[in-house]
């Protein structure tokens, strides 16, 4: 009888250290998973600003270069602004969420897969 207590003992004791196992391999991949999506945001977030300091500062360059060109102090920005004029139509009218919606699709398909495979392997 006694053995017969120590054996559940045994087995109970060794199932729980299976478990805060399991719970701590769930909370290190969680924890690395949070890790990777903050690295990737702040990355994101640096690459968006740079991006667009760069955009804004070439399009200042372009309309002053065409203000030289065209002996003038405010056609360059007329133009440049109409070109974006221009771009914001073709978006609004010309493209349908469709094409954007399938670029999102592929690109999502392809990390869930992914994420799959790593987790296969283990």
């Amino acid at each position: 009888m006694a053995e017969d207590k120590s054996k559940t003992d045994s087995i109970i004791g060794n199932l729980m250290g299976y478990i805060d196992t399991r719970l701590d391999l769930i909370k290190l991949d969680l924890q690395i998973k949070l890790k990777s999506i903050f690295v990737s945001t702040i990355h994101g977030v640096l690459l968006g600003l740079v991006g667009v300091m760069v955009l804004l500062f070439l399009n200042v360059f372009i309309a002053l270069l065409l203000n030289d060109l065209l002996d003038s102090s405010y056609w360059g920005f007329g133009i440049v602004t109409l070109f974006y004029l221009i771009l914001l139509v073709i978006l609004i009218v010309g493209l349908d969420k469709k094409v954007f919606q399938g670029m999102a699709d592929k690109a999502f398909r392809n990390t869930i897969y992914k994420a799959d495979e790593s987790e296969q392997t283990i």
